[in-house]
């Protein structure tokens, strides 16, 4: 891993862009099939994301990309609750990244040097997820990943070329998790037909697959000839499978198709070797990929391994090395984000880089434009990192125009005209009108409103903008008014302005009502509060239960509880009490309260004697390793935190327990060493 010299200060803002700028183009991607970068800048920011987490650990955001998978689904499409979570992988670039997969397996799980890792490889398809849900053998529902928890509904689209009956010995239940893709032949026989008609032309193979199962009329899905090969399994009612090997096989005797390029691997040599030669014949494969899917083939340890956030721990994604080419540079625009941050981003020449067209690239910061001395007329190498989000690499300092100027970041903002000032130990500029810069104030409510906060139907980025210049709203609160506003000035009603009517206004304050009931975790997340990303919001949701348990104790300074959470650190409890401190946010939150209903978290459903109960590990752990014991507790509902204090049920103490143990004896809190709690969490006690 490239060590990346940052100041803890310097970390902590470089984190907090990437977590944004992976955001944005996670909508993009995933939400509207329209990414604007190619996955090798996307895989390089991710990239960057992880080695900054892996030098700073105590930073890691609670809405850091390392955590969240996908997006949001669409309106337009039903939802579908997955049973079992579609995640993400974490991406390997070098021998290293490899290495130190092997390594942390055999941590996690104790294993010696000497003990075999067999992996399961695969070629991983450039196309679009999907699940499937057959009961007993006939296919019933099919959705898109979504956001990893919540997918659209697509079993129409997926039932015009998916098996709709299985062969063979099939459970009751069986969820297969693939990949719908799109071939080359047929790609470019859609463009044509595309062009003929004057309808989209689409940009590569998989914008065309993902779009095209995404449609709402299944005969246009049914007309683009798309493919699919299964790799996984979600729910089953009876899995006897000992490998991923035999899942395989089981699948193909059900009659669905997996890929014939898959092959297990004894060594990190043996991985490596295969890499190359799948490198090599990727020009010649009908089907785009971006890199091999390595997973611990036995099944027992892919158990034992379990999850993290967003990805498995017994599986990892190998890219391929990133695609360039040359274009030229002809603008640099500032654009301005909620917390007033200035970010550059180069307007290029579109450019086709690795089948998608790149007309956009961000620059980062200031720093970064005068490190790589890039200006706007140069002719530039543009990158695509692992095939997603461009990046500019390099300057072609021979084809630079005689007369080019060193870019003037500027010091002032180019939406309200502020000074633009960077605080010491920052990387970026940030705007100083705070409220009264429209791109602020804008931003804050269009993340109120955004696919995790709140998510109103009809109440968009434009719309948004549009209230806010014409004084409608100001500030959240205003949103949940505009009916009653409404009613009491007819003449001025929504439905008097341009593009709208009764029935939209209707529509609109029919979805505006209808958020009035909204979770915790999503009005945690939508009052924008630095840090709290979605991620962090459940955190916090699932701890404190309700919204007065919640809001009581932070207006009482919970600070001590907070840190105790894990995966809460410092830098979050910091900024949730400097959130509390200013009155006028308690007084934002008072008033949105008393227009809304906001739901209690639900308890776990899991029936385990520990669900909802708060466990802290201590000491050195035997039997099983400190990673497993805690993946294992939170798996069957437990709470795990750092600290012990009046809240903790359980204190499990392992060999040399020292304060945290005394702590818990001066509590009264239950204490176990380890054999007594994996007896309890078993079943073979009573609470």
């Amino acid at each position: 891993m490239i060590e990346i010299k940052l100041s803890s200060k310097q970390a902590k803002v470089e984190l907090k862009k990437l977590a944004k700028k992976i955001a944005e183009h996670d909508k993009l991607y995933h939400g509207e099939d329209e990414p604007r970068i190619s996955d090798s800048e996307y895989d390089s920011l991710r990239h960057k994301n992880e080695e900054i987490e892996a030098q700073f650990p105590h930073l890691i955001r609670a809405d850091s990309p390392s955590k969240k998978v996908g997006f949001a689904v669409s309106g337009k499409f039903s939802k579908v609750t997955h049973k079992v979570p579609m995640l993400s992988l974490a991406n390997a670039f070098s021998r290293e990244d490899i290495e130190d997969f092997y390594d942390k397996i055999r941590r996690f799980l104790g294993l010696d040097e000497q003990e075999e890792i067999v992996v399961f490889a695969e070629p991983k398809i450039d196309g679009l997820s999907f699940s499937a849900r057959y009961e007993n053998g006939v296919f019933v529902q099919g959705a898109t990943r979504g956001d990893g928890a919540v997918g659209e509904d697509i079993t129409a689209n997926l039932a015009t070329f998916l098996p709709q009956k299985l062969e063979g010995d099939f459970p009751e239940i069986l969820e297969v998790r693939g990949e719908v893709y799109m071939s080359h032949a047929d790609f470019k026989n859609l463009n044509i037909n595309q062009e003929a008609i004057g309808a989209k032309i689409f940009a590569n193979p998989r914008n065309a697959a993902a779009g095209s199962l995404r449609q709402l009329d299944s005969s246009i899905t049914a007309s683009r000839n798309l493919r699919y090969f299964v790799y996984g399994m979600g729910e089953i009612s009876d899995n006897s499978t000992k490998s991923q090997s035999n899942i395989n096989i089981y699948f193909k005797s059900l009659g669905l198709i997996t890929n014939p390029l898959v092959q297990e691997l004894r060594s990190v040599d043996q991985i490596f070797e295969y890499y190359n030669n799948l490198y090599a014949k990727r020009p010649d494969l009908e089907y785009d990929i971006d890199g091999i899917v390595y997973k611990i083939n036995r099944r027992d340890w892919q158990e034992r391994l379990g999850f993290i956030s967003r990805s498995p721990r017994w599986a990892i994604a190998h890219k391929f090395p990133a695609e360039q080419a040359k274009t030229l540079l002809e603008k640099i625009d500032i654009q301005v984000g909620r917390t007033g941050a200035l970010t550059p981003v180069a307007h290029l020449t579109p450019i086709n880089v690795g089948g998608v067209i790149v007309s956009r690239a961000t620059l980062h910061n200031e720093d970064e434009i005068r490190r790589k001395d890039i200006r706007e007329g140069d002719i530039v190498v543009v990158q695509r990192a692992g095939d997603v989000i461009p990046q500019i690499v390099a300057v072609d300092l021979a084809k630079r125009p005689v007369k080019s100027k060193e870019f003037a970041f500027p010091d002032r903002c180019p939406i309200c005209d502020s000074h633009a000032v960077r605080e010491e130990g920052e990387v970026a500029k940030r705007c100083s009108g705070g409220l009264v810069c429209r791109a602020q104030a804008v931003e804050q409510l269009k993340h109120f409103v955004s696919k995790s906060a709140f998510d109103i139907d009809g109440l968009g980025q434009k719309q948004i903008e549009t209230f806010w210049k014409d004084r409608l709203i100001a500030k959240p609160a205003d949103i949940f008014y505009l009916e009653e506003r409404d009613e009491k000035d007819p003449l001025k009603s929504l439905a008097h302005r341009e593009g709208w009517g009764k029935k939209s206004v209707d529509k609109l304050f029919q979805a505006i009502n209808e958020r009035r009931n909204i979770g915790l975790d999503r009005f945690i997340y939508a009052l924008g509060i630095r840090y709290i990303g979605s991620g962090t919001a459940k955190l916090l949701a699932r701890n404190y239960g309700s919204f007065d348990g919640w809001f009581e104790s932070m207006k009482g300074d919970d600070y001590e509880n907070l840190l105790a959470i894990d995966g809460v650190g410092g830098k979050v409890a910091d900024e949730i009490t400097r959130f509390f401190e200013e009155k006028h946010n308690v007084e934002a939150i008072k008033e949105l309260s008393g227009l809304l209903n906001i739901k209690d978290v639900e308890a776990p459903q899991s029936k385990s004697l520990i669900s909802g109960k708060t466990v802290v590990f201590t000491g050195s752990l035997a039997k099983i390793t400190r990673a497993e014991a805690k993946a294992r507790a939170e798996s069957l509902g437990a709470k795990v935190s750092g600290s012990v204090s009046a809240r903790t049920d359980y204190v499990v103490a392992g060999e040399s327990a020292g304060s945290k143990l005394k702590k818990a004896n001066e509590l009264g809190v239950t204490t176990m060493n380890e054999d007594e709690w994996l007896e309890f969490i078993s079943g073979g006690k009573n609470s």
